[in-house]
């Protein structure tokens, strides 16, 4: 199970600019997630959400689509 360094207790993870959720346990997501994480540098501009709770459900509450 692939997590990002600073979200590794988090599941959903959402980015801000675009409104999507990934799944970090979806392993295409999550390489999707993390090429995105990293090349634009979405942790240090706060680009990036999590939900409580660790859900899809409230991701979706929160205006979040699935990728």
């Amino acid at each position: 199970m692939a997590r990002l360094a600073r979200f590794q207790e988090h599941r959903f993870i959402g980015t801000r600019d675009d409104m999507r959720v990934y799944d970090s346990d979806d392993d295409a997501q999550f390489e999707i997630l993390s090429a995105r994480a990293t090349s634009e540098d979405l942790t240090a501009s706060k680009g990036l959400q999590t939900f409580a709770p660790d859900s899809l459900a409230q991701a979706r509450n929160q205006g979040f689509r699935p990728l």
